[in-house]
């Protein structure tokens, strides 16, 4: 039995094309929202596409805020793709009929609009891969698959002192101008871009990824 991942099931667009590419690099896939299952699965897989504010009230519905969060408290890992990456910050300036969400607030900032003469961002691009980084070992130079139109434009959770050496790994991308593109912070990891839909390139990276854990 491969490394056991559970992609988070609260309703976020077509993920099986997630749990196929998991497939793909060698993971036991299941799509569930179960708190067993999340909690003991060896990583959680958080998807993401469409509107901030109905992707946080999707996972708030299935209580995968509190579901996350437990796992980050014991150093077990999470990775988050596309909107669910933009979720980990403290919020998005996009809006939505029903309301502004706040986000997950694992690390510091608001997503902004891209800065950039054609909105969204769709398609492949190439990513500054940042120095030392396991996820994009041996893919540093390969194009990954955006469609996004909001992003951090910036960073903000910088250590200090000591903590220095342990400061998240911070990947960036161009449309227009820079954006967070990838996070690599202790058990938690982030791609703006959809690895799942980025073919052997993305394949490599998830590959990485479970190696990891």
């Amino acid at each position: 039995m491969g490394t056991r991942v559970v992609v988070l099931d609260y309703g976020s667009g077509n993920v099986r094309s997630a749990v196929r590419m998991l497939e793909r690099v060698g993971a036991s896939v299941e799509l569930s929202a179960d708190h067993r299952l999340v909690q003991e699965a060896d990583a959680l897989f958080v998807p993401g596409v469409g509107n901030f504010n109905a992707c946080m009230r999707g996972l708030r519905a299935v209580d995968g805020p509190r579901m996350i969060d437990v796992r980050l408290a014991g150093g077990r890992p999470v990775m988050g793709i596309c909107v669910g990456m933009q979720v980990l910050f403290d919020g998005s300036a996009e809006l939505s009929m029903d309301g502004q969400e706040p986000g997950l607030g694992q690390w510091p900032g608001v997503l902004e609009r891209l800065v950039a003469p054609v909105v969204p961002h769709m398609g492949w691009s190439t990513v500054k891969a940042a120095e030392g980084s396991r996820l994009f070992a041996g893919v540093e130079d390969e194009r990954f698959y955006f469609v996004h139109s909001y992003a951090a434009l910036g960073w903000q959770l910088e250590p200090h002192g000591s903590m220095a050496t342990a400061a998240p790994k911070v990947s960036w991308s161009v449309h227009g101008s820079a954006f967070v593109a990838a996070v690599e912070n202790g058990p938690l990891v982030a791609t703006q871009f959809h690895p799942e839909k980025s073919g052997d390139a993305g394949a490599q990276l998830l590959e990485n990824w479970v190696a990891m854990l």
